[in-house]
């Protein structure tokens, strides 16, 4: 692939990371404005929507562990940019990467101004979690069969 077909998979990576970002970022704006602490709305069948603060990584694990929580996120964003760096001409890789770049920096982001996570999305029996926990999640299951898939293959 041409430097320029690089370039462009770096910038398809790079739009998938800020819509991401905005829808992520804008979703938790309103849930902030509009849903008290600790309020729970039913608004779909098994949906609720609430508005907690995560200061720990998935689920809650690793709860008020402070700084270890941002580092690890860095660690594991150097990770798939190493990744995208090394394989940006495998199909759909810039897929993968945008997903779990604009979570990543979601979250971090609310770390950076508040503190914790803004989770928003209840279902019954699972803890609560956001538009930037979907987008990682979804990012990790895609990276996982892009990376399995033949690479030889240069279209997306």
């Amino acid at each position: 692939m041409t430097d320029s077909g690089r370039t462009g998979q770096w910038f398809k990576a790079g739009l998938v990371t800020l819509v991401v970002l905005a829808v992520d970022q804008s979703t938790k704006v309103v849930v902030r404005a509009n849903v008290l602490p600790g309020e729970r709305l039913h608004p779909l069948p098994l949906v609720g929507i609430v508005n907690v603060r995560n200061t720990g990584i998935a689920f809650g694990a690793l709860g008020g562990a402070g700084w270890l929580v941002p580092v690890l996120t860095l660690v594991a964003l150097c990770g798939v940019f190493l990744w995208f760096a090394l394989k940006p001409t495998r199909p759909y890789a810039w897929i993968p990467a945008g997903l779990i770049v604009g979570g990543a920096i979601g979250n971090l982001a609310d770390r950076a101004q508040r503190g914790a996570v803004t989770d928003f999305i209840a279902l019954p029996h699972w803890p609560a979690f956001n538009f930037a926990d979907c987008a990682i999640t979804v990012g990790v299951i895609l990276l996982l069969i892009v990376s399995e898939r033949d690479g030889s293959k240069t279209k997306d």
